[in-house]
């Protein structure tokens, strides 16, 4: 980055919250020492920028100093239009609206020859996400009680029960085309992630859920993670990294031979035997040895069930 784009975007970012050089460095993939220079020009340019000590202390702009309105670049532009393009693919989102009438606006302001040249980058690039059908029609609201903090309580249905929970939503997230919500339940005793299609009926309580449901009990110690090594061949190793936790441990180590290796974390330990199992032939599982003898008693299952005299 440009150091003049560099100072717009440092006032940018006082415009919307106080600053510490430290997090301006990280920000911006820069040094304390160069954010602390860009102070002192911002300063000597008659930018009104004051400091305040202190651990909730930090660069602020003087009250009433605003930048003027910007335009965007061809590059911000691009940026902004592909993200809200690719939430074409989720099938229910509450920006469906905003995003087609923000796509217009964007549009409509920037200079012809910006547009045409960014519209061919736009047509081959995209983020992929897999086709659903369901609705979420509570995300909205769901959204603003994560906001808030607030506790809920919510018919889920799960794939064999229907259960009335409470809980405290943290965290609203999309993932594999599907919308989540990372939720403390105190009938787990956990923060635990729900599928927001699966929630009917939320209704906001006034008061704190119970910590633990009545006649819990405390929950006992973790075990200790596995370690994982497997070895995968190019298509094994596109579908990995298509996991969303062990995706980023994929790494090549020849022409054509990848290999990931991970912590598995004990009460994770079916799903890794079902997930490499899946892999067939496009993984060879080195490591733990345990891992490799319950792959292969599921392989046998299935054998006598679609063999000579299975069913």
């Amino acid at each position: 980055m440009r150091r003049m784009d560099r100072l717009v975007a440092i006032l940018l970012a006082l415009q919307q919250r106080p600053e510490t050089a430290q997090s301006l460095a990280d920000k911006f993939e820069v040094s304390k020492r160069t954010i602390l220079r860009d102070m002192q020009a911002l300063a000597e340019m008659g930018v009104p920028i004051y400091a305040e000590p202190g651990a909730s202390g930090g660069y602020r702009l003087m009250e009433g100093y605003r930048l003027p309105p910007l335009s965007l670049d061809s590059r911000e532009a691009l940026t902004v239009l592909f993200a809200l393009r690719a939430l074409e693919r989720l099938a229910d989102t509450p920006f469906r609206e905003a995003r087609w009438t923000a796509i217009d606006k964007i549009r409509a302001v920037l200079p012809k020859p910006m547009l045409e040249s960014i519209e061919p980058l736009l047509d081959r690039v995209g983020m992929e996400v897999p086709k659903r059908k369901v609705r979420t029609p509570h995300l909205p609201e769901l959204m603003e009680h994560a906001a808030a903090s607030r506790w809920i309580r919510v018919d889920y249905r799960s794939a064999s029960r229907r259960r009335r929970l409470e809980l405290l939503p943290r965290r609203i997230y999309a993932a594999h085309g599907f919308w989540y919500c990372e939720a403390y339940s105190p009938f787990h005793g956990e923060t635990r992630t729900f599928r927001v299609d699966r929630m009917e009926g939320i209704e906001p309580l006034d008061g704190r859920a119970p910590e633990e449901p009545p006649g819990g009990r405390a929950a006992p110690e973790p075990l200790p993670p596995v370690r994982i090594v497997a070895r995968l061949t190019y298509r094994g190793a596109l579908l990995a990294e298509q996991d969303e936790h062990i995706g980023g441990e994929v790494i090549q180590i020849a022409d054509d031979e990848w290999e990931v290796a991970f912590d598995c974390p004990a009460e994770e330990w079916n799903w890794a035997v079902r997930f490499f199992y899946a892999l067939g032939p496009d993984a060879e599982v080195r490591e733990p040895e345990r891992l490799r003898r319950e792959i292969a008693e599921m392989a046998r299952r299935v054998c006598e069930r679609y063999g000579p005299g299975g069913g």
